[in-house]
């Protein structure tokens, strides 16, 4: 398994699973009501409670499937139907945003966190990568860290970003990732039905 596959391709397609662009618009909303010197003390607190999240289920997620019976391509089918949803949500945007939350104050954990950040098609999709290459796990450690560092980067310049897109900037950004959602999640899709016919 060469570097690609084995660090990047994970990392690359968890960063859009986890759509940090896609995010930033409610991020801001989120925080508008928090004094501006607690913003990025904030983001970060949230982002470090959304890695260790994503850690627990790449690490533990395949024990609780066992615990519940679950399959792998059951897993694979769930979650490609959660990244369709979220991909057409993406591309089809509604007012109250993909995961339609609108929450005043100063978010913690919910929505933030979670659903946001460490959402159930991020939490699925690790422990597919998990399930999938049981004895590369430092590996999809280092993948996790990658997109994580992604999303940090992305949330952390959420401001920035806004001045220099503008709205319809992210939001092209935003619906272009719903577009390759969904076409990982169709992917998702075909590979459980594959593994399950097999």
């Amino acid at each position: 398994m060469d570097l690609w596959e084995g660090v990047w391709q994970p990392a690359v397609l968890l960063l859009f699973v986890m759509d940090p662009f896609g995010n930033v618009p409610l991020a801001l909303a989120l925080l508008k009501d928090v004094p501006e010197e607690r913003r990025r003390r904030v983001v970060l607190r949230e982002l470090v409670i959304a890695l260790l999240v994503l850690l627990f289920f790449l690490y533990f997620g395949q024990a609780i499937l066992a615990f519940l019976g679950l399959e792998e391509e059951s897993v694979a089918i769930a979650g490609g139907i959660v990244l369709g949803v979220i991909g057409l949500r993406m591309v089809f945007p509604r007012a109250e945003g993909v995961m339609g939350y609108q929450v005043g104050g100063e978010p913690f954990i919910v929505p933030l966190a979670i659903p946001l950040i460490a959402g159930p098609s991020a939490m699925a999709f690790v422990i597919l990568l998990a399930r999938s290459q049981p004895a590369a796990m430092g590996r999809l450690t280092l993948a996790l860290l990658l997109a994580w560092l992604g999303t940090a980067a992305v949330l952390l310049a959420a401001p920035l970003l806004l001045r220099l897109l503008k709205e319809r900037g992210l939001q092209a950004v935003e619906r272009l990732m719903g577009m390759l959602l969904i076409m990982l999640a169709v992917q998702m899709v075909l590979n459980g039905l594959h593994v399950g016919d097999a």
